[in-house]
């Protein structure tokens, strides 16, 4: 690769932030987009429209304060149980978080038919939309269960500070001697 070539990316990445292929994938990413739109509002537009800003509007005025005070009554849950000092998010309140959002986009996904609303899906498919909820509550707890099973690894496996300090002192008078 020439000089030049090796200082025009380099000015480039400087300029922009980020390389070339970056600013290559973003614009592609806009017009998959673009396209999208467009087929989707070449249907139903005014039906399309009130969909979105509805969705929008329940998910700033109900979704978001509703997981962001589960969030802070997670952390609050947390706080006197870990070993992370000082009053900033706790990490392991992560073990919550990571579940239940996938929990929460699969119920998303699968809601019709996990609420038994999915009139037409037997007659489209021919099998049953029996057993949805009770395979979303078991993949749920399976989630949980292994997240809870991480978090306990971490927290028995992870030195605590009292026997760092012991085993420092010990590791000490042993170079000494």
């Amino acid at each position: 690769m020439s000089h030049s070539t090796t200082g025009a990316a380099a000015a480039f990445r400087r300029r922009y932030g980020a390389s070339p292929l970056h600013l290559l994938l973003t614009l592609a990413c806009f017009a998959l987009a673009l396209y999208a739109g467009i087929r989707l509002l070449k249907g139903d537009t005014l039906g399309v429209a009130i969909w979105f800003v509805g969705a929008a509007l329940l998910h700033d005025l109900v979704l978001l304060p509703a997981y962001s005070l589960t969030d802070r009554a997670a952390q609050h849950l947390f706080r006197g149980r870990t070993a992370e000092p000082g009053p900033g998010p706790r990490p392991s309140v992560n073990h919550l978080r990571v579940p239940l959002f996938i929990s929460g986009v699969l119920f998303l996904v699968w809601w019709p038919l996990i609420l038994r609303q999915g009139g037409h899906y037997t007659a489209y498919t021919a099998l049953s939309a029996d057993g949805f909820l009770a395979r979303w509550l078991l993949i749920t707890a399976a989630l949980l269960l292994a997240s809870a099973i991480v978090w306990l690894v971490r927290t028995r496996l992870r030195p605590r500070p009292e026997r760092k300090h012991v085993r420092a002192q010990g590791q000490a008078r042993r170079t000494a001697k």
